[in-house]
């Protein structure tokens, strides 16, 4: 049972938005920006979403480690590929730009790629990859992110959580959407944990002496310090594969770097040795494939139905209520809260009001009501 009050879709976006643009960002821009994070909210994936409003991007561009107005260039290009660089700007905005060239692109061609570096968060990665789905394709991409990660039989953190993600369309109600990270739990997953006072799962989490700790709280400070590590999937060793997501992850480091020639694992701290604050200089890839150019949409859309269709269908282990794939639960989660809006929690409240007072904005949040 939902026992957080809920703020209209409408409401909350009009206000981040505003919130944005208070911030320097651009109008046309901090839409984009906005229905990125509220699209994590809208699939009930709440690591993404209004929770990190505050903290990954506005914070950021006080600190002058995330710049408002986002200057992309293309560096390189060809009829399938292109190189931008976002000169740390908002990897939201230069994502979205990516995306249309390569739909584009994969539209005369039927393949097409691309990197971005020195760029920022880029928000849910599933929003990049629907955008070719909503344009009748499949979407690849990944990012790396600052380290957190621990390679197997390690425990220094060395690369992001590196979330590694394909959309793909079907002729069900919902596409296909695999979107998570290549570490059991992302960053995102422990601040709301945090934000909520719930302990992480042991077991997620690997600390300098190969011991686990559930303190949420704690673990997000000491892995600021590199005193602990996430793990990747599969957990620590080789016995439950964690080597598996070890070698995921070390894959979208390399893409995210070597194509697009930008910088990596602990060179994306954003601090300087001293400790001050520097530029984070993300990468991140995207590839755009065009079922047409194989046996056509249609073949596709169909094919990848049925497949979801039998695995759901597929006998249940005991207990189980239902099988699902991969997208579904967004999808259900998006029928849950589209007449509703968002569940904002108790801390979300108080960033929400000192943030509209700060800016001087006219909004009257439902919680406040009550």
């Amino acid at each position: 049972m939902e026992n957080r009050p809920y703020v209209p879709w409408d409401l909350i976006s009009g206000f981040m938005t505003d919130v944005f643009k208070a911030y320097g960002v651009p109008e046309e821009d901090a839409k984009i920006c906005t229905d990125v994070l509220l699209e994590s909210d809208r699939r009930g994936i709440e690591s993404h979403g209004c929770n990190r409003f505050k903290p990954i991007y506005l914070d950021r561009i006080k600190a002058g480690t995330l710049l408002p107005v986002t200057e992309t260039e293309i560096v390189r290009e060809t009829p399938t590929t292109v190189v931008m660089d976002a000169h740390n700007g908002m990897g939201m905005v230069a994502s979205y730009r990516m995306m249309n060239l390569l739909i584009e692109k994969a539209k005369t061609y039927g393949m097409a790629g691309g990197t971005i570096f020195n760029s920022t968060h880029y928000g849910i990665a599933g929003y990049w990859t629907t955008m070719a789905e909503k344009a009748g394709m499949i979407g690849i991409t990944g990012t790396n992110a600052r380290p957190s990660v621990a390679p197997t039989f390690g425990v220094e953190p060395m690369m992001g959580t590196n979330p590694l993600t394909f959309t793909m369309p079907t002729d069900e109600e919902f596409p296909f959407n695999f979107d998570c990270a290549t570490s059991i739990v992302q960053n995102g997953k422990i601040e709301y944990y945090m934000r909520s006072g719930k302990p992480t799962p042991a077991g997620l989490v690997v600390t300098k002496d190969g011991g686990t700790m559930t303190d949420s709280a704690q673990i997000l400070k000491d892995m600021r310090a590199g005193q602990c590590s996430l793990l990747p999937l599969g957990g620590m060793g080789e016995d439950t594969g964690g080597y598996k997501g070890y070698g995921f992850t070390a894959i979208v480091e390399i893409l995210s770097a070597a194509l697009s020639g930008g910088p990596f694992m602990k060179e994306l701290t954003g601090k300087n040795p001293d400790g001050s604050n520097r530029m984070f200089r993300l990468g991140h890839f995207f590839f755009v494939i065009n079922p047409e150019f194989f046996m056509g949409l249609d073949t596709f859309k169909h094919t990848a139905g049925e497949i979801c269709r039998e695995l759901r269908a597929s006998e249940k282990a005991p207990g189980a209520e239902r099988i699902y794939t991969a997208g579904e639960k967004e999808y259900l989660a998006w029928q849950e809260r589209k007449d509703k809006g968002v569940p904002v929690g108790e801390s979300i409240q108080k960033e929400f009001i000192a943030l509209r007072d700060e800016c001087g904005l006219d909004y009257t949040f439902p919680f406040e009501k009550e």
